[in-house]
């Protein structure tokens, strides 16, 4: 099965999410002109490759704009297709982080001073961007207890900060701030968006025995989260190595027991040994050092939530073959539950990094930020629209190819074909545009030589070879 139709699939069941089926048809040749743009992928970089450069653009700004759908209705048919591809249908894996897009002007909705989080240790930069917040699905490539797993977008939602008024501001004024800041900040909407998420699950997919598990930083590892998890859901996140932890009380469960050992501590004991465990990360299998606390209780959460904790021991490399060896820092895991197998815990924990790989792979290889769009509507769903097209993508690509790459377009000669690897989201890219361009060149060019456009040639003699083919460079052109 090629790519294409299996796109064209996912498009026909986002069909009920638009109300008019000029709508829909507009969306969709905007959708694919957002995976094959070359271009910067502006509004009018996707019009141009759509073919529509001598048209009018109106309508296609009004799709973000003015046109009634639903951004998260979009990412329906790529949760009911993630579900279909698990290998055990009762466990879903989760992982959530926010995200910056950087913007140059300070009157788009949503622009604001934020931290860069490519500056350097020693000195903080500022950078002007829009912050969003991701749900990606972690869908595991291969049915082994230690595999990889492919990162599927399932939520991109635009959480602004809350303007501070000015200092000569009404009390008023001011209470309404604080009460915004209370009711939009990053943390409260992700607790929202996660119990629209769990009532999807149930009533949409109708999934409500698939247990939902949680892959987060420390971050999203606090008091508002642990204690509004939906029903069903289990999280892991990570610790500060100086959390204040308490042993459970056995005589009153509201109230803690002796202190126990911080994780940083837990680790220099050597009193307890360390277990060896294997799980997959960056392309193999490591096994990992780790240790695990009884239950304890921490008290961000309370004395009424026990949690468990795992200490991973730092990994060794090697820059070099021969080069020295180096470690990495040691990380510091909490588990709500208190049953999960060890190896379960720590693997479903690592595929959270694939998280990371969606951000790079939208903003440098789909374009998510660079539309240049202005109106508040705008602003929150074409950024969604376009994840939800590389959502969509990755979701094609696991149906048609497998963990494979079975495609007709041949690798570079610089480029090896690993067993077993999965495809990266730029050869889909160079799939998709030889599926689409590539054959129509060639059959341009095989039914149109080169000389049917000369004048003054002898028709018998033999047409000249063209010095560039004009498919390759469009098929393995690289974006980003």
């Amino acid at each position: 099965m090629n790519l294409m139709p299996a796109l064209l699939e996912q498009w026909d069941d986002v069909r009920p999410a638009f109300q008019q089926e000029r709508v829909w048809e507009r969306a969709r040749r905007l959708g694919l002109s957002q995976l094959v743009c070359i271009e910067r992928h502006t509004i009018t970089g996707l019009l141009c490759s759509g073919g529509r450069q001598f048209e009018d653009w109106s309508a296609d700004y009004r799709l973000f704009s003015r046109d009634v759908w639903e951004p998260n209705h979009l990412f329906r048919p790529v949760v009911g297709g993630s579900l279909n591809l698990l290998p055990q249908r009762g466990r879903l894996v989760m992982a959530i982080d926010d995200t910056l897009t950087r913007k140059t002007g300070k009157k788009t909705p949503g622009v604001a001073y934020r931290r860069d989080p490519l500056s350097p240790a020693f000195q903080v930069n500022l950078i002007l961007a829009q912050r969003f917040v991701q749900f990606s699905l972690l869908v595991p490539i291969h049915a082994q207890p230690s595999s990889a797993a492919r990162a599927v977008p399932c939520r991109f939602a635009h959480v602004p900060s809350v303007k501070k008024p000015k200092r000569n501001a009404s009390p008023e004024h001011r209470d309404a701030y604080r009460e915004a800041v209370k009711q939009k900040n990053l943390t409260t909407v992700t607790c929202r968006m996660l119990h629209q998420f769990r009532d999807e699950l149930d009533q949409v997919h109708h999934a409500a025995d698939t247990h939902l598990v949680l892959v987060v930083d420390g971050g999203y590892t606090n008091k508002t989260i642990l204690k509004a998890l939906p029903r069903n859901t289990t999280l892991i996140g990570r610790i500060r190595k100086d959390a204040k932890l308490h042993f459970l009380n056995e005589t009153s469960p509201k109230k803690y027991g002796p202190r126990a050992p911080t994780p940083e501590e837990w680790r220099q004991d050597e009193q307890h040994p360390w277990q060896v465990v294997e799980a997959y990360a960056a392309g193999k299998t490591h096994a990992f050092r780790i240790k695990t606390l009884p239950p304890v209780c921490w008290r961000t959460t309370g004395a009424c939530m026990p949690l468990r904790v795992l200490v991973i021991a730092p990994l060794g490399y090697r820059l070099t073959e021969h080069g020295r060896l180096l470690y990495r820092q040691p990380a510091y895991l909490i588990c709500t539950d208190l049953h999960l197998p060890l190896q379960q815990l720590l693997q479903e924990y690592l595929w959270r990094w694939d998280i990371e790989v969606n951000h790079r792979d939208e903003k440098q290889i789909i374009g998510v930020g660079q539309a240049q769009v202005w109106s508040p509507e705008s602003v929150e769903r074409q950024p969604a629209f376009a994840v939800a097209n590389y959502s969509m993508l990755l979701l094609a690509a696991m149906k048609a190819f497998g963990t494979d790459d079975c495609s007709e377009l041949p690798l570079p000669k610089w480029q090896e074909r690993l067993n077993g690897s999965r495809p990266s989201t730029q050869r889909l890219i160079q799939i998709l545009r030889h599926e689409t361009w590539g054959l129509a060149l060639e059959e341009v060019t095989r039914n149109n030589p080169t000389n049917d456009f000369a004048t003054g040639l002898d028709p018998s003699a033999k047409p000249p070879e063209l010095i560039l083919a004009p498919a390759p460079p469009i098929a393995y052109a690289r974006t980003g």
